[in-house]
């Protein structure tokens, strides 16, 4: 067996980052591969009989990284790989324990049929589950079916376009296996979910046990919290149902002398590493894991990070590789990515229409990047989309309500799927409905209910503009009451920003305003025909001079919380990046962060 790791010092290849043990088996790589049209059905399974072609898992067959790079229409995808008893030792299985089968993201609808049986099923596009492996002698099959629809406008899909080229905003799809597969042995009581939730003012941290079916009596946690080499806490709880709550004390918290040096924050990224050891009469399962000490709230105009104000510098980020799509081209550029983010001088990443991989929420808490996490929508109302989002986003506030660098929580964006919000009660009832739930679940982050556009209730009024003069855009936002002025009934963006109760529109009113998108300069030195923007240069000093006029327009205000720049990359046919879409920046990295710093005020 191989030791034991500390959360924190993790590589980033492990696709759980929050419950990591030592073993494991990544089942990336070929898998047989075939597209419905193709193929028959067994009549004794439905399995497909034959797979005539090879993919590259976990791309998805639109990429060039997959070897299919089929961007047609195929609402249906099969795969199978074998398992043998070699890859069985590689994730450190042995006699008594349970194999388990995890998949990051299936797109959209998935079943798993495991030795020819129905193993699993599972629906959502951008969130994991997993499958327990029976015994087997030798070798088994591992058969995925993945259903999604591209013409079904109901289904959580974000940017991925339904029509057959991209268009407008919309890119490739991505359907099937998108984020990693991998084996895991587990003894038979295990720890099937960790999760933090920290509260700095009582410093403590409670601690929420998951495990995979109800304890026998004397099964006991025991917890070792960590900041580098120093112990904060060592607990043992006995641990009576299969959900189990632990509130731990960390008393350095109230040493005012140690306090900034325990918080998490994008400049001082502390990160607590924690042991779990669960302890049965018959074994025990270590995991490790990690959390960040750190609020967040509003106040006065302002967000708040741990109490203290602090502006919010943010850019649009698509999550898309020209090689790959949604999927990430490999591990490492991940953590490239907030690297990338963070050199060009934000703060803070609205990562939209997407749920990004895992690893990159690590990176983030790791290296100090906040993070905006925003469900992908559908396209049409209906009671299907209602069911649909509600319980996907359910899946994902469960997922990633543990990092520290999530800071808001973004069920819905630019009235996407409740377009006539304004008028349509239920659409309405919807946006107010998720923000209440989000509350419900999570009510230690900031929720926006539709990003953008017509809100109901919102702890963050968000506002997105693309007036591209910097006088005007200015005027619009530099005091208190020009904003006032700028939302007033119809907005400048088209919209009633406010179309809730009285008493909704009061409170959103009054929260903290955040121009979260601004922007979306192309730059094409061609004639720009194949370019899409928000307006159009064509040098780049005439990049520079843009850019530095709306950055220090922006900030020139005295009133907004903050921005969120569109966008990080240019993303197909969306050429408005500050970086290409292999992310090499059209300026350099250091004037760039200059000009989003405010660091120079001279050009206007």
């Amino acid at each position: 067996m191989r030791p034991e790791v500390r959360a924190t010092a993790q590589d980033g290849s492990y696709p759980r980052p929050q419950l990591v043990r030592p073993q494991w088996f990544d089942l990336g790589g070929a898998w047989d591969f075939a597209f419905d049209e193709d193929v028959r059905a067994g009549a004794a399974t439905g399995i497909p009989d034959e797979f005539p072609t090879t993919i590259i898992v976990p791309y998805p067959p639109e990429s060039p990284l997959s070897g299919i790079n089929d961007t047609g229409y195929h609402g249906i995808v099969w795969y199978r790989r074998s398992i043998a008893e070699a890859d069985l030792e590689n994730a450190g299985h042995a006699e008594g324990r349970t194999l388990l089968l995890h998949f990051g993201a299936v797109d959209y609808r998935a079943d798993v049929w495991i030795g020819g049986r129905h193993a699993a099923s599972h629906e959502g596009g951008h969130t994991p589950f997993s499958v327990e492996v029976p015994a087997f002698d030798g070798e088994v099959d591992i058969v995925v079916r993945a259903e999604d629809d591209p013409h079904d406008l109901t289904q959580p899909r974000g940017k991925q376009d339904w029509e057959l080229e991209p268009h407008a905003i919309w890119y490739h799809r991505t359907t099937g296996i998108w984020q990693p597969v991998w084996l895991e042995s587990v003894p038979q009581q295990h720890l099937t979910r960790v999760a933090w939730r920290p509260d700095i003012r009582d410093s403590s941290v409670r601690l929420t046990l998951e495990l995979g079916g109800k304890p026998t009596d004397g099964t006991r946690a025991n917890v070792t919290l960590q900041l580098g080499a120093v112990q904060l806490a060592d607990v043992s709880v006995a641990v009576a149902d299969a959900r189990e709550e632990i509130t731990i004390s960390i008393p350095a918290v109230r040493n005012g002398e140690q306090y900034d040096h325990l918080l998490w924050s994008p400049e001082h990224p502390n990160l607590i590493d924690a042991r779990i050891e669960l302890v049965d009469p018959d074994g025990s399962d270590v995991v490790a894991s990690y959390f960040g000490l750190r609020s967040v709230g509003t106040a006065g105009g302002r967000f708040l990070l741990n109490g203290r104000p602090y502006p919010i510098a943010g850019v649009l980020s698509q999550g898309y590789w020209p090689q790959s799509h949604l999927a990430s081209p490999t591990a490492a550029a991940l953590r490239t990515e907030v690297e990338l983010i963070k050199a060009l001088g934000f703060t803070t990443a609205r990562l939209h229409q997407k749920i990004e991989d895992p690893r990159l929420l690590y990176w983030a808490d790791r290296l100090g990047l906040l993070v905006w996490t925003e469900m992908p929508s559908a396209i049409e109302f209906s009671d299907a989309t209602v069911t649909r989002v509600t319980r996907e986003w359910t899946d994902v506030i469960r997922r990633d309500s543990s990092h520290p660098c999530v800071v808001a929580w973004v069920p819905l964006n630019e009235s996407w799927s409740v377009r006539y919000i304004a008028v349509d009660v239920r659409q309405q009832n919807f946006a107010r409905s998720l923000y209440r739930l989000t509350r419900a679940l999570d009510d230690t982050r900031l929720v926006i209910s539709n990003d953008g556009w017509e809100h109901t209730r919102s702890d963050l009024f968000t506002i997105h503009d693309y007036e591209n003069d910097r006088d005007r855009l200015q005027a619009r936002y530099e005091t208190p009451d020009a904003i006032a002025a700028t939302v007033d009934g119809i907005s400048t963006n088209g919209h009633a920003m406010l179309v809730g109760t009285a008493a909704e529109s009061a409170v959103t009113a009054s929260a903290p305003v955040v121009l979260s998108e601004f922007g979306g300069v192309s730059f094409a030195p061609d004639d720009g025909s194949n370019a899409w923007g928000y307006r159009l240069v064509q040098s780049p000093a005439d990049l520079d001079r843009h850019l530095s006029g709306l950055f220090a327009a922006l900030h020139a205000s005295s009133a907004l919380a903050g921005w969120v720049y569109t966008q990080l990359t240019d993303t197909v046919q969306e050429t408005n990046g500050l970086t290409d879409e292999n992310r090499v920046p059209k300026l350099p990295a250091a004037r760039i962060r200059a000009i989003v710093r405010g660091a120079d005020e001279s050009a206007r």
